[in-house]
């Protein structure tokens, strides 16, 4: 794994996708920083952080378009199934080369919070809040990472794979959102659900290029679904909102910037990561024997 995550650190450094990187990053954190902290006066560097959510729909697809996707493209994945290395370390020496990228302009804005201490005498400056949302926005950006990896070894076309990402990502922005527009009543949530039982077994599908395994899953998860809907409808009043809520990966950031550290949202980054992470180790695996 080693070997793997220097070489693909390195590739980051020896073009400039990975300068690129860290001299955007860093301008945009640097831009928000002197608006929101030293021309609007706010002791919060939490703010900045919460304020720059958007940039995860550029590098995020930036930072994994082509870290399996090129792979495949230039037929060079045929010699890492030769090695004598699990898959799962390919993938993990893949993440967090890619980790540590995205990690770097983090260390040097976390200088911020010491700099806005110099300028206030009162000593307002909360330093558990602005490093708890840190951390929060580190690991949110791990967990979008893992997906970003996940996407790139669907396909060997690195604009696909950038693409599919980007959709990824702005579909994690809006999940709040589209909870507050989709209605409550049993309806809405009833169909709601069954499009995501339809997108899963197109994910069982795209891991498992097996058609009648997708159509058993869709079966298997829709039975309970259609019993609730006509033995206890009430219980999905409201369901689908509320589980979109629940999932909402950068609401949870939210809490950090005020004030609250939350141990879940740290647990649930993880769990997403960890999650994609499988999946992208799946998607290797079933190339491999294809």
């Amino acid at each position: 794994m080693n070997a793997i995550y220097t070489k693909e650190l390195k590739g980051y450094f020896r073009n400039v996708t990975g300068f690129v990187f860290f001299a955007f990053m860093s301008a945009i954190i640097g831009i928000y920083a002197a608006v929101i902290n030293f021309s609007y006066a706010y002791p919060n560097f939490e703010y900045v952080l919460t304020g720059i959510n958007f940039i995860f729909l550029l590098v995020v697809p930036l930072l994994t378009m082509r870290a399996i996707s090129e792979e495949r493209h230039q037929k060079t994945d045929q010699l890492i199934y030769s090695l004598p290395i699990k898959i799962s370390k390919v993938v993990l020496g893949k993440f967090f080369a890619v980790l540590t990228v995205f990690a770097l302009p983090l260390l040097l804005s976390a200088i911020y919070p010491l700099i806005l201490s110099l300028y206030d005498p009162s000593g307002y400056i909360s330093y558990a809040s602005s490093y708890g949302t840190l951390l929060a926005f580190f690991l949110l950006g791990a967990a979008l990472i893992s997906i970003g990896l996940f996407m790139s070894s669907l396909t060997e076309n690195q604009i696909i794979s950038a693409v599919m990402c980007f959709g990824a990502v702005l579909l994690s922005i809006l999940t709040e959102a589209l909870a507050n527009i989709i209605p409550s009543s049993v309806n809405a949530s009833f169909f709601g659900f069954i499009v995501i039982l339809i997108l899963v077994a197109f994910l069982i599908y795209f891991l498992t290029k097996n058609s009648n395994l997708a159509w058993l899953s869709f079966i298997v998860l829709d039975i309970p679904l259609v019993l609730i809907r006509f033995i206890k409808s009430d219980l999905l009043y409201g369901a689908l909102p509320s589980m979109l809520k629940a999932v909402s990966l950068f609401d949870k950031l939210d809490n950090f910037a005020s004030g609250i550290f939350d141990i879940t949202a740290l647990i649930y980054y993880i769990s997403i990561m960890a999650l994609f992470l499988f999946f992208t180790v799946q998607s290797m695996e079933k190339r491999r024997w294809s």
